[in-house]
């Protein structure tokens, strides 16, 4: 199916089961531990071994021996494969990282060997006895230096008007710097795969991976077997987070191990490969001039930033919103990669408006503060309705200024604290702060499968569910589609048996993956159709309906199976237009006077992202996203060991993440706009959307209740406390 042009009113218009509240369908299982998770598919084959993997203690140099003797002969051992005894394995176009094979090193616990065992305690305690002897590189793993090197260098990737000049005219100017870390993706299920190559044919691997094919082509390109001898199933994803968009270690260290042992090998990643073998979003050092003129209307805007990446690899684009986001005739966005050999920097949630709403969104408000503006009547004023660094190009839809002025409204803000450091309660300095969203709404072609028998109607895409409610949406869709109950759908995800879908990741899955279960419905109605020999025949409440025919789904097929199969393909039409997910963050935070420890006392987000599709499961998505805001703001860091080249706090005790007592009450409106341009259900994703601005509406509050303006991610007692008002 083709979607060549913006949609008309269509069935999702009557909304009879999409948009409405439903429990996720798979909740059950979750909460009674029933999802069968990738390492605990006991029933999935007989005979599991267990793999545990050996790690680079360098970051850069090579392997001159390993010696596994001791390993092989220590109880319960039924093979060690260390890298020496392989050639280099391929690299699939979107990873970076070499995970095995050779003597190479280029990243601290970069898989060496893996040992094979009856149990996972004999495996572990083998690892322990494999010795590896190094030559060792020195490495630089200093991203400021990396900044200064190359500030002010390399050809902009947005430059619009002479931006210069107008910093040189305008009457009010900012010019800051801004600090983020790397931080992980701390999902609670480790990257985890079990694999059966015992017979050297095919292949059958199951993993934690939010996208099947993509995993499916890279396990064929690493060990270069055709993907059609490869079958992956990921049917439950304990969090993701983008950390698990590509084909990690595990999989690979699972594959090499059944292979050469003979049987089926489950391996799990342990925390600490998980944060040091895998990937992380990468640090940045970002650089943002604001030029306005006294009305607050900017005219000129510069944001230049620095990431770290191995050779070859992204990195954390935090210029990515701003040749977006508002209005400037002037603007310039540069961002430079800074090779390093830490661990592969890539995807965590919303990749580079994270990080860079966490700089944009506190220069925001400082320039406000310039201009002595309300921090949403600033933004409201450098609204844009095209896109602001090539306005032929208009947002499909945008209601920034929605979301600012509802939340105003919802939260508040005109009771705010309007004097830095003027309210208090008690030992606490009340502060409030806000600050604006803006992600990206991509969509990917994805396909689907629907199968009716009897009076049931099965779907089968390998989209995944990473949490994110896709087999409630998806059996939604369906049941719209086709005029059914949600009790009648059934949803299989995550298998390469089934038609390749979009998978989950960059805030596409939802919008994609039911627009094509909705095209695949579509291609079972023809099927239905011609079946009975109608035409243009009405699919409601369980009923087929046409002129002179009356009869129920489940008959039509009498006894046999009726199946439509079909992929939605987004038309070059959108090229022509700007998409976009919008939102506006309300916090307010207590700061303890005599300690600067700071406490979020309320939240609020307001979010523009198209339909929604199910009200409970897009709102768990938006507060995930905002409790992961509040990590990102006051103590989530990877501590970089300068000599060494590795994170030192790669462990859930020492990476502090936002916790149950650090979130109170939290709150989330839904513009609910429909988005024509976007799929024929006119939804968008949100799931990123949540995250983005978060961090900084939390900033900007401490500052308001502080007057401390803290530039440097994350907000810790020690960046306040030494400057905090006198107690």
């Amino acid at each position: 199916m083709d979607f060549h042009q913006p949609t008309d009113d269509n069935l999702f218009d009557r909304a009879t089961v999409i948009g409405k509240p439903h429990a996720r369908i798979d909740g059950i299982l979750k909460v009674t531990g029933s999802a069968p998770y990738a390492y605990e598919r006991h029933d999935a084959i007989e005979g599991q071994l267990y793999g545990y993997p050996v790690g680079s203690t360098i970051a850069k140099g090579r392997v001159v021996a390993i010696d596994a003797d001791a390993a092989r002969q220590a109880p319960g051992v039924r093979g060690v494969i260390t890298t020496l005894q392989i050639d280099p394995l391929g690299i699939w176009n979107y990873n970076v990282a070499r995970l095995f094979g050779g003597d190479a090193i280029e990243h601290y616990h970069q898989a060496i060997a893996v040992v094979v065992a009856e149990t996972f305690e004999q495996a572990r305690a083998a690892a322990a006895l494999v010795e590896a002897r190094y030559e060792e590189d020195p490495v630089d793993v200093d991203l400021e230096a990396g900044w200064r090197r190359l500030q002010g260098s390399g050809e902009p990737s947005a430059l619009v008007g002479d931006v210069d000049a107008a910093f040189a005219a305008a009457p009010v100017t900012l010019d800051e710097m801004y600090h983020t870390p790397s931080q992980t993706h701390a999902m609670m299920e480790p990257h985890a795969s079990i694999v059966d190559w015992s017979d050297g044919g095919r292949m059958t691997v199951w993993t934690s991976n939010q996208m099947i094919e993509w995993n499916r082509q890279a396990l064929a390109t690493t060990f270069g077997i055709a993907p059609d001898r490869i079958r992956v199933e990921s049917p439950y994803i304990g969090g993701g987070f983008g950390g698990k968009l590509w084909l990690r270690a595990d999989a690979v260290l699972a594959a090499i191990g059944s292979r050469a042992v003979g049987a089926p090998v489950k391996v799990a990643l342990p925390r600490p490969f998980v944060i040091n073998n895998t990937t992380h979003r990468s640090a940045t050092v970002q650089r943002i001039r604001l030029a306005a003129d006294t009305d607050g209307r900017l005219t000129a805007i510069e944001h230049e930033a620095a990431s770290h990446t191995l050779p070859g690899g992204r990195g954390e684009n935090a210029t990515a919103q701003t040749p977006f986001f508002y209005a400037a005739p002037n603007r310039r966005v540069r961002h430079h990669l800074v090779e390093m050999h830490l661990p592969e920097a890539s995807d965590m949630r919303a990749p580079g408006e994270a990080s860079g709403l966490m700089a944009l969104e506190i220069a925001m408000d400082e320039m406000a503060e310039k201009l002595g503006m309300d921090p949403v009547a600033f933004r409201i004023a450098n609204d844009t309705q095209v896109n602001p660094s090539d306005p032929s190009i208009p947002f499909s839809e945008r209601h920034f200024v929605e979301c600012l002025e509802r939340g105003a409204e919802r939260f508040g803000w005109a009771d705010r604290n309007r004097t830095p450091g003027g309210r208090r309660e008690g030992d606490w300095l009340i502060g409030h702060g806000m600050a604006g969203a803006f992600r990206g709404a991509l969509t990917l072609n994805s396909g689907a499968r629907v199968r009716l028998v009897g009076g049931r109607l099965i779907v089968e895409t390998d989209m995944t569910d990473i949490g994110t409610g896709s087999y409630t949406i998806i059996a939604q869709t369906a049941a719209e589609t086709m005029g059914l109950s949600l009790g009648e759908v059934e949803v299989r995800l995550g298998n390469s048996a089934y038609p390749v879908s979009s998978g989950s990741g960059g805030q596409f899955g939802a919008a994609s993956s039911t627009a094509g279960v909705y095209a695949a419905c579509l291609a079972l109605q023809e099927a239905v159709a011609e079946r009975l020999g109608a035409e243009s025949p009405r699919f409601e409440n369980g009923r087929v309906t046409a002129d002179g025919l009356d009869l129920a789904l489940g008959e039509v097929a009498d006894g046999a199976e009726l199946v439509g199969e079909d992929t939605i393909r987004f038309g070059d039409f959108k090229q022509g237009l700007q998409m976009g997910t919008f939102g506006a963050h309300f916090v307010e935070v207590g700061v303890h006077v005599a300690t600067g420890e700071t406490r979020i006392r309320r939240m609020l987000a307001v979010c523009d992202a198209g339909r929604i599709l199910n009200p409970i499961t897009a709102r768990s998505q938006v507060i995930g996203g905002m409790v992961m805001g509040v990590g990102g703001a006051l103590s989530e860091e990877l501590a970089v060991d300068l000599e060494r080249g590795f994170f030192a706090n790669h462990d859930l005790a020492g990476y502090e993440v936002a916790v149950h007592a650090d979130i109170p009450h939290q709150e989330v409106l839904f513009l609910d706009t429909l988005d024509a341009a976007s799929t024929p259900l006119k939804a968008k994703g949100v799931g990123e959307l949540g995250i983005c601005g978060v961090a900084a509406a939390i900033a900007n509050a401490a500052y308001n209740a502080t007057g401390v303006r803290v530039r440097d991610y994350p907000i810790t007692l020690e960046r306040m406390i030494d400057r905090l008002p006198e107690v």
